[in-house]
């Protein structure tokens, strides 16, 4: 066990001159930058329902739970395809991880523009999640294969930022779009952009195996640190944040903000659009800002429990005081807040050794994904419960998502951590 604590290790060796690395190694921005490029696609992804809401349920008569499972399924399949996902990184490495996981994305996105009924439509949301699984599993391990350890969190934070440009995609581009065509064709152009992707990877990203002494001799070994992971007391702690924090954002911005703004405060649907771009845009810089200011391993724990806790009062208020400005304000707070984030990955990082970092940030980011699929459907039983006890099932989706944050940081904060070194 004692490996999983951070210990300095050996970069990777340089590849021989004229290996399909060199270009890599002289451009790591160029090959992060395509890398980005597919996870904000995941991000796109994962926020069209906000978008698409109101044409799914008009063409499928779907009702609140079913709206809340449409968009679990991606999360589901994303979180629990993690397991594999983070052997195969460790054992097989980036390049071939990543290309022949990413089809199934395009494959999904086809489907789900084709779908004729709903059942069609939450198999093409599966595929999706699945094929986007390594996105940014792949982005944060070549960023520490490639980066300066005292740069991980500002890079990450970057890159995160960056992915966020998915999210300004199924902003006002997609309603745009929408209105335009049909929820179809927003699927339709998402399709042909993950082609594209899959492509500019193919062509840039020639990162094979980690050092030798690095990654797991055999797939038993490889299966057998994951058992060790959740042996360490730290892990727990990180999970329980992982499964709330994220979930919460992306439950409100890529699930509710679109019928909230247009049904609880009669927004338009461009209107709706212009909102999320707005609160897409904030999330581009706050993970860089966070990363830029990560205040090291001995206060970064603070930092996070306290953007957590925060992110629960807003949502609080929210949910009480039922005003357009507020549900507007709330929304940019939370995108804000959101950034810090970026610095559960870099407590990820510092938690555990570097043979071991890519199951443990798969292990991470499946908790991440699960607590959104989680956090999603209980989002939709809460607006159906608050709906059948009379009141406004919008306050009950972000009464919900209030008691979830202020209890994963609860655990975050009273559970052990790893040694600070």
């Amino acid at each position: 066990m004692s490996a999983l604590n951070p210990t300095p290790t050996k970069p990777p060796a340089e590849p021989p001159t004229g290996s399909p690395a060199e270009s890599d190694t002289a451009l790591p921005w160029m090959t992060l930058l395509t890398l980005v490029s597919a996870f904000a696609l995941s991000q796109a992804f994962r926020t069209v329902t906000a978008m698409m809401a109101t044409g799914l349920q008009q063409e499928f008569a779907l009702s609140s739970q079913d709206l809340g499972l449409f968009a679990a399924t991606f999360a589901f399949a994303f979180g629990l395809t993690q397991f594999a996902v983070g052997i195969a990184l460790d054992f097989y490495g980036l390049r071939r991880t990543w290309l022949c996981t990413f089809p199934l994305a395009i494959l999904g996105a086809l489907i789900s523009a084709l779908a004729p009924n709903f059942s069609v439509l939450v198999l093409g949301q599966a595929l999706i999640g699945m094929g986007c699984s390594p996105a940014f599993v792949v982005c944060t391990l070549f960023i520490g294969r490639r980066f300066p350890v005292k740069r991980f969190a500002a890079v990450s934070g970057t890159a995160m930022g960056l992915g966020g440009l998915g999210l300004i995609l199924t902003g006002t581009p997609l309603a745009w779009l929408i209105h335009a065509s049909s929820w179809r064709g927003g699927f339709a152009v998402l399709t042909g952009l993950a082609c594209i992707s899959w492509v500019l990877v193919y062509r840039q990203l020639h990162e094979g195996l980690a050092a030798t002494q690095q990654r797991p001799e055999t797939l038993v070994s490889a299966l057998r640190g994951f058992g060790v992971i959740f042996l360490l007391p730290q892990t727990w702690g990180i999970l329980a944040l992982a499964g709330v924090n994220y979930a919460s954002f992306l439950t409100l911005r890529g699930l509710w903000l679109g019928p909230m703004l247009m049904h609880r405060h009669a927004m338009t649907l461009l209107q709706t659009g212009n909102v999320a771009l707005l609160v897409s845009l904030i999330s581009l810089f706050t993970p860089a800002v966070f990363g830029h200011f990560d205040p090291g391993p001995a206060r970064r724990r603070q930092w996070i429990v306290c953007a957590v806790t925060l992110m629960a009062a807003v949502s609080g208020a929210m949910a009480f005081v039922p005003s357009a400005w507020v549900g507007v304000g709330g929304m940019v707070a939370m995108a804000v807040l959101s950034g810090a984030g970026v610095l559960q990955y870099a407590n990820v990082r510092a938690s555990y050794g570097a043979e071991f970092a890519g199951r443990a940030m798969s292990v991470f980011t499946m908790s991440m994904f699960l607590g959104v699929a989680i956090v999603q459907s209980l989002s939709g039983f809460a607006a159906s419960w608050s709906t059948a006890l009379g009141g406004d099932p919008y306050a009950g989706v972000l009464v919900c998502i209030a008691a979830l944050l202020l209890m994963g940081a609860t655990v975050f904060r009273w559970l052990p951590a790893a040694p600070v070194r």
